[in-house]
């Protein structure tokens, strides 16, 4: 039974950082690529960023803020996000792709976690 497991969300003020973690269980974990996305409030669930073979990709709302990693050994992903903005509230979700390549649709990954909440204030 494949399972991811976020933790690490919580409240923030605007500038802040948190950083996620998701763990994962049930899957070959250093053969999917692997990915953050989060929706917020009345709107569509959103790529993030994804790590997976050939490096680490960022949605342009991100770039240059948060950082993903991985530490395979441990089958685990982080998400390091930095300089936080209030629009940066939503749930954010860990997600496995289906294989190694999978990118930003979210068509492309097969197991989610539950959610972790990120408020950032103003």
């Amino acid at each position: 039974q494949v399972q991811l497991v976020e933790s690490g969300g919580g409240f923030v003020q605007a500038g802040g950082s948190l950083r996620l973690s998701c763990a994962a269980s049930g899957l070959p974990f250093s053969s999917r690529a692997m990915g953050w996305f989060r929706q917020a409030p009345g709107k569509e669930r959103e790529f993030v960023a994804t790590i997976r073979w050939g490096g680490a990709y960022y949605a342009d709302s991100v770039k240059g803020r948060f950082t993903i990693s991985r530490d395979n050994a441990k089958n685990s992903v982080s998400l390091q996000m930095n300089s936080l903005k209030p629009e940066d509230t939503a749930v954010y979700y860990c997600a496995a792709g289906r294989d190694r390549f999978s990118y930003s649709n979210l068509g492309e990954f097969d197991y989610w976690g539950q959610g972790t909440q990120v408020t950032v204030s103003s």
